[in-house]
Order: C-alpha cells, then sequence, then structure tokens
C-alpha cells in the first residue's frame, strides 16, 4: 500500500505557520486537483484545522514514496506563497502502515492538542467528503477512509479517552452538571469577555443551559460575545442584581481586586431563599473573595481546583490513550493483511478457472464413456483419479524442481499453502509414486508462472 500522510501540526510548527498553510474552506475542492495534477496522482484527502494541514495521498506504483512527499511539500509552500526549504523544516510524512496508523490517530483525537478531542473526528470525515466531490477519491481511498471511521469509532466506544474534560472552560461545566441535574432550567453569570469565557459559555450552550448574562467593565465587549450566544450582556455594576437569578456563576476577569466579595453574595443568598449557587473562579489574582466558599448554599471552587480535576482527568485519558494506541494497532495490521491479501485475488481466480476447465474436460470425458455404456462405478473412478491427477501435476513439478534446487523455505512454503500437516518428506522420493507422472495434462489458459509454486 503506498500511502503517504504529510503535513505540519501544533507540535511541528509555530502558528505563524500554521495560518499561512491553512486552506480556506472555498479553496480545498480547488487545491485538491491542483495537488492531484501536481504530483501526478489519483487520490489526495486535504485535512486543514487551526492546529494542522495535512495532505494524504496514494502514490502510484513504481514512485517513492518519500520522494513524492517531498513534491507535495513543496507544492503546498508554492501554493501558499511560501519558502519551501522553510516548510520542509516544519514538516513531516509517513509511509504505507505508519501512515494509515497515523490518519487512524489523528482521527481518534490522539495526535491533538488536546488529548481525546472529539471535533477532528468530524473534520476528518468532512475532508473526506470534499475530496468525494472534487473527484479525487477513488478506490483505494474509498476502502481506507470508511475503516479509519470504523476504527476511530471503536477508540471511542472501547476506551474512556474523551470522557473526561482536560480544559480549564470545560471542567467548570462538567462541575456544573454534576451538582444541578438539569442544566436547561439552570441560569449562568459570566464575568469576564475574554477567551476563556468565550470557551465557557460555548460549552454552557452545548450543555442546555437556558439563560446566560455577560458582566464586563466595557458594554461593547460583552454585547459583541453575548450576540454570538444569544446571551445579554450588562456591566460589572449591575452583578448584585444579576446574581439573584444565577444559579451559576463563572469569573475570569484580569482585574487586580476581588469582583465579588461575601457581602454581596451572602445578600444575593437570602433573597434567592438559599437556593444553591455554584461558583467557579478561573482568575489569577481570584475575581471572588475566598470567605465567599464559607457560605451556606454556596459552592466555590478556585482555578486550583479545576487544575487538579483537570491533571487528574489527563492522567486518565493518557491511560485511555495507552488501550487506544493497542486497538489501533491490531486495527491496522488486520487491515494492511486484508490489502495483501487481495494481490493473490488474481492468482487464486487464474486458478480456479483453470481447475474449472480440467473439471470439465474429465466430466465430458466420463459422460461420453457413460453413453457407450461403459460401466458406472469404474467411470466415476477414474473421474476422480483423473481430476486429482492433473490438479496435482504443476505442482508436484514445482515440488521436485525446488527440492533438486535444495529450495527448502520454498517446500516448506508449498506445504504451507498445499495444507499438509506433518514432517516434510523428500519431494523427489514422493514425485516418483505420484501417479501424475502417467500422462501429460492439456495446456491451461494460464501461463506456467501462475500454476506453479516457482
Amino acid at each position: 500500500m503506498n500511502l503517504i500522510a504529510l503535513g505540519i501540526n501544533h507540535n511541528s510548527a509555530a502558528v505563524e505557520v500554521r495560518e499561512r498553510v491553512a486552506f480556506a474552506p472555498e479553496q480545498v475542492g480547488e487545491a485538491l486537483c491542483d495537488a492531484c495534477d501536481a504530483g501526478q496522482l489519483d487520490e489526495v484527502v486535504i485535512l486543514s484545522t487551526c492546529n494542522r494541514t495535512e495532505i494524504y495521498a496514494m502514490v502510484p506504483e513504481g514512485t517513492a514514496p518519500a520522494d513524492k512527499a517531498v513534491q507535495l511539500i513543496d507544492w503546498m509552500a508554492n501554493y501558499h506563497h511560501l519558502s519551501a526549504e522553510q516548510l520542509r523544516q516544519s514538516a513531516y510524512h509517513f509511509e504505507s502502515g505508519e501512515a494509515l496508523q497515523h490518519i487512524v490517530q489523528v482521527a481518534s483525537g490522539l495526535d491533538s492538542m488536546v488529548l481525546g478531542e472529539p471535533q477532528i473526528f468530524g473534520q476528518l470525515k468532512s475532508a473526506y467528503a470534499v475530496s468525494v466531490e472534487a473527484g479525487t477519491v477513488a478506490s483505494e481511498f474509498s476502502r481506507l477512509f470508511p475503516r479509519v471511521f470504523s476504527i476511530a469509532k471503536r477508540v471511542r466506544t472501547d476506551t474512556a479517552i474523551g470522557e473526561n474534560p482536560v480544559s480549564v472552560a470545560y471542567a467548570a461545566v462538567d462541575l456544573a452538571g454534576h451538582i444541578f441535574s438539569d442544566l436547561g432550567k439552570c441560569h449562568a453569570l459570566l464575568v469576564g469577555a475574554g477567551e476563556t469565557i468565550e470557551l465557557v459559555a460555548r460549552h454552557l450552550i452545548e450543555a442546555g443551559v437556558s439563560r446566560i448574562v455577560i458582566a464586563n467593565r466595557t458594554l461593547g465587549r460583552a454585547r459583541e460575545l453575548a450576540q454570538q450566544f444569544g446571551a445579554d450582556a450588562v456591566l460589572l455594576s449591575e452583578i448584585p442584581e444579576q446574581l439573584l437569578d444565577a444559579d451559576i456563576v463563572i469569573t475570569s476577569t484580569a482585574s487586580q481586586l476581588p469582583i465579588l466579595g461575601k457581602g454581596a453574595v451572602e445578600e444575593a443568598i437570602r433573597v434567592r431563599k438559599h437556593r444553591p449557587v455554584l461558583m467557579v473562579d478561573i482568575a489569577v489574582p481570584r475575581d471572588i473573595e475566598p470567605q465567599v466558599g464559607e457560605l451556606r448554599d454556596v459552592y466555590l471552587y478556585s482555578v486550583d481546583d479545576l487544575r487538579e480535576i483537570v491533571d487528574q482527568n489527563l492522567r486518565s485519558r493518557r491511560s485511555e490513550a495507552r488501550k487506544a494506541d493497542v486497538i489501533i494497532a491490531e486495527a491496522v495490521e488486520q487491515y494492511l493483511q486484508e490489502m495483501r491479501s487481495l494481490g493473490a485475488l488474481d492468482t487464486v481466480k487464474e486458478y480456479r478457472r483453470f481447475a474449472e476447465q480440467l473439471r470439465d474436460q474429465e466430466l465430458q470425458r466420463a459422460l461420453r464413456a457413460l453413453a457407450r455404456g461403459e460401466d458406472p462405478q469404474q467411470l466415476l473412478a477414474q473421474l476422480a483419479r483423473g481430476i486429482t491427477n492433473k490438479l496435482i501435476h504443476a505442482p508436484t513439478t514445482g515440488l521436485k524442481q525446488a527440492s533438486a534446487e535444495g529450495r527448502q523455505d520454498l517446500l516448506a512454503s508449498a506445504r504451507r499453502l498445499l495444507g499438509i500437516e506433518g514432517p516434510a518428506e523428500d519431494a523427489s522420493a514422493t514425485a516418483r509414486e505420484d501417479p501424475a507422472e502417467e500422462f501429460e495434462p492439456p495446456q491451461p489458459t494460464v501461463s506456467p508462472s501462475r500454476r506453479t509454486l516457482q
């Protein structure tokens, strides 16, 4: 299997390089065809995400995969107006089984910046679908990629690689899911409007939280972020009022002083009639006074608490990743064996046609003799003997020649192919007793090299 996988990712290249070689969605169709033309390839898939740009291709027989990988890297550099030498320094490539294993690891989230993240699976499926539409997928990729997706699904099913959150933002939302039985009935107050709060808002929406309010020092930024998620925007000065309805409070600002004090939270709890509140302070320095954690009906967690959860979950994912590696290695080897076995199909078909031709010849001969009134029992014995002798003639000839040449390795392989158990006997001695010596079989329609074991 002449498969190659090449590209760059978050481990091999800085973001400045990754963003320059990324393919915009509207570019991919054209780029696929251009890559096929430039590399004289029939099958190409391009995966482009924020953390990686990779090309997967089937290399024609007789072409060195490493040379083709370099050619595609140079094409990618030229396509994006980059220095080919600079891109080569950041790029990597895999061949054959290692390439397949890499693609499966990518699909399973094992090669992601966040170990086990699930989004990459959908991104790779989309990349494959775009390639199918562009006409850069043929027979080999149409077999390979469905198997890749099947193995990745098995990794998700048979391991817990993606079950435990390994980002602070996601851990905060996951924590809320453990405290409240129905997040769909919860209101959330987010304090701050930076990247972390944006991730928190995204996870809260995915978790089904019914209402989100974003409080920030500047209303413009709060509104800009709130618009993305259908949330409300308020100023920091309105936090005491918003606390009355907030079941979940998550803060992440750059303030040097606490924004929420014990007094304001205590008053809000009294008005709420002691309905519980989860408060998660992701900020450093802290946004919420530590004394707030002393209040009844308030569950306060700091960023250090979340990091302990994240570290524990990351250790768990790494343990599951080792299980995933075993699953992937076994599945990849099984696929490679299946592909190698396809190489025997033509030979098997030709040998079957040859055997059927001999069978039909002997059968017609027996039917003619039967029509002449000869003894049916004797004809059946002759039919069986004739078919047997003619089928074993070519292998017997090949075994004798292998023995004469001292090819014990070939004799051992022949025994495995023929299904012969027990210690090998001298092939030449066996051949002397072989009734196949008694006749010259008709010439088959296949070449001798197909018929013998040499």
